[in-house]
C-alpha cells in the first residue's frame, strides 16, 4: 500500500530568510516642493516676492512630512533660496533633501538603516526580495548589501524559489 504524501513547500522549510523592502517601507507622506513655482516669468527667482511668499506660506503644512526640494527648469536659482526653504522647513517637515522624489526615498530608506539592526540576519542565507508594488531605489537594493555583507552567510536577490546569489562570505566559500 503507497502512502500519498502532499506537495512540501521546500521553500518555507529552508533556512533563508527573506527580506521584503517594502514591508521595511517608512511610513509619511512624500512632498516634492517645485521652486519653479516662484519664478517670475518662469525663469527667475525675484528676492522681495520670494521672502514675501515664504513669511506667507503656511509651512505646518508640511508637517511629519518627508519633502524634496529642486527646481523642474532651466532656470535662474540663487543657492540661499533653497537654504531659506530648508531653514522655513526644518520646524515641520520629517526630512528634507535637495533633489527629486528617489533622492528623497532613498534619504529615507538611508535614515531608517541608520536604526536597522542586522543583527539578526547574522550568518544568515538571506534573500533580498526583488519585486514589490512600490518603486524602491536601486541605492537602496545597494545600502542593504552593504549592511548585510560583513554579517551575512549569503545574500541572494529574488525569491527564495527562484534568487540569483549576489554574496556569499568568503570565510564559507566562494560563490559559484
Amino acid at each position: 500500500m503507497e502512502k500519498e504524501q502532499g506537495i512540501i513547500n521546500k521553500v518555507a522549510q529552508s533556512s533563508v530568510q527573506t527580506i521584503d523592502l517594502e514591508e521595511l517601507y517608512p511610513q509619511g507622506e512624500r512632498i516634492l516642493y517645485d521652486i519653479k513655482d516662484n519664478l517670475f516669468e518662469g525663469i527667475i527667482l525675484k528676492e522681495k516676492d520670494f521672502r514675501a511668499f515664504v513669511k506667507g506660506h503656511n509651512w505646518a503644512d508640511y508637517a511629519g512630512k518627508h519633502v524634496a526640494i529642486c527646481c523642474s527648469v532651466d532656470a535662474i536659482v540663487p543657492t540661499w533660496a533653497y537654504m531659506v526653504l530648508a531653514a522655513e522647513l526644518q520646524n515641520y517637515a520629517k526630512t528634507i533633501v535637495f533633489g527629486d522624489l528617489a533622492t528623497l526615498e532613498t534619504r529615507i530608506y538611508q535614515d531608517f538603516f541608520e536604526s536597522w539592526d542586522a543583527e539578526a540576519y547574522r550568518q544568515a542565507k538571506v534573500v533580498i526580495k526583488g519585486c514589490s508594488k512600490r518603486e524602491v531605489p536601486i541605492a537602496v537594493y545597494v545600502e542593504i548589501t552593504r549592511r548585510l555583507a560583513p554579517i551575512a552567510k549569503l545574500i541572494s536577490f529574488g525569491e527564495a524559489c527562484s534568487s540569483v546569489p549576489v554574496y556569499k562570505n568568503k570565510s564559507t566559500g566562494k560563490l559559484k
